[in-house]
């Protein structure tokens, strides 16, 4: 019988230690075309309400699977999560269904981890201060996700609404402190993590010094865009899909950087390509989500649930 995974089990099987180099493997597989995966299916069924479909086959965890996603950004208003999803597993042999998985743990997990091994590879050695633009689940992700690979003296935190903003900092920790302004965050810092769900740009080019590491998760629309067309023209462009980058990011189209894409993610964690090549180089990880991450992240946590007696066996 499949197992029931709830975003509790999920959680208890997904430490962010292990999750951050089985991401970096799975982008490694993909860009070494090592993994069946279409660019998603996303259909606007409502005013800026999206449905999507997310398949991959991974031959390397011998897993294939789909994600069913909703992203609602007028979820906020009513305190609900804007990206809500579940992820189905399946045995490639026979086609069985092993497994379905709260998946909206597993996007807000994955998502960081995956910018954390962008951390690892293209943000500076001596990186010491990172600026999160944004308050909500990936905010909270990527403060879990980015020390584990940089070791951070100072973290600052600006939304725009301040009420979140003021609980996102009382939670955090000593290190981690509000910023009077996006401006005030990103001046200075090594690592800046754009997590919006703005639809124009929240930074200034120039706010961004030599040699800060940007990380956009926001703004996976063709018509989105986080990041100023100047700031893009002049920083090394990396993606996790080319494919993706050119026809979903609006960050990438409407800056018209489609040609200027340097590599893909996975190709720097192979050393197939090279990533940062100065100190003072700007670096950008534009993340649009691949459904290989959810695969490898389910099944991870389908095989630890199956070890440890967690989950739910559920007849169809």
């Amino acid at each position: 019988m499949p197992l029931w995974l709830s975003e509790s089990d999920v959680h208890a099987s997904l430490p962010m230690s292990d999750l951050i180099p089985a991401m970096e493997r799975a982008l490694a597989g993909f860009s070494a075309g090592a993994v069946v995966q279409p660019v998603r299916t996303a259909i606007e069924y409502r005013p800026a309400a999206y449905f999507g479909l997310m398949p991959a086959y991974d031959p390397a965890s011998e897993l294939m699977g789909a994600k069913l996603l909703t992203f609602i950004p007028a979820n906020l208003n009513y305190g609900l999560p804007t990206h809500q999803a579940v992820i189905v597993l399946f045995h490639p042999e026979t086609g069985a269904l092993l497994a379905v998985a709260d998946g909206r743990y597993i996007t807000e997990a994955r998502t960081a981890a995956v910018s954390a091994v962008s951390a690892r590879y293209l943000a500076r050695e001596d990186a010491g201060i990172l600026a999160i633009i944004g308050s909500g689940v990936q905010a909270h992700s990527h403060l879990a996700a980015l020390p584990l690979v940089r070791d951070f003296r100072e973290i600052r935190v600006w939304s725009p609404t301040r009420a979140r903003l003021d609980q996102f900092v009382a939670n955090a920790g000593p290190r981690v402190h509000a910023a009077a302004s996006a401006e005030a965050a990103v001046v200075g810092a090594d690592v800046v993590v754009l997590a919006t769900n703005s639809t124009t740009p929240v930074i200034e080019d120039a706010w961004i010094g030599p040699g800060t590491h940007i990380i956009a998760v926001g703004a996976c629309r063709p018509s989105h865009h986080e990041l100023p067309a100047t700031l893009m023209a002049r920083s090394l462009l990396v993606v996790d899909s080319r494919a993706a980058a050119i026809v979903e990011s609006g960050d990438v189209i409407l800056s018209q950087s489609q040609d200027r894409i340097h590599a893909e993610l996975g190709e720097i964690a192979s050393g197939a390509k090279s990533g940062r090549t100065s100190a003072s180089q700007i670096t950008i990880f534009k993340s649009l989500g691949l459904a290989i991450e959810d695969v490898v992240s389910a099944g991870l946590a389908y095989r630890r649930a199956l070890a440890g007696g967690h989950g739910a066996e559920v007849a169809l």
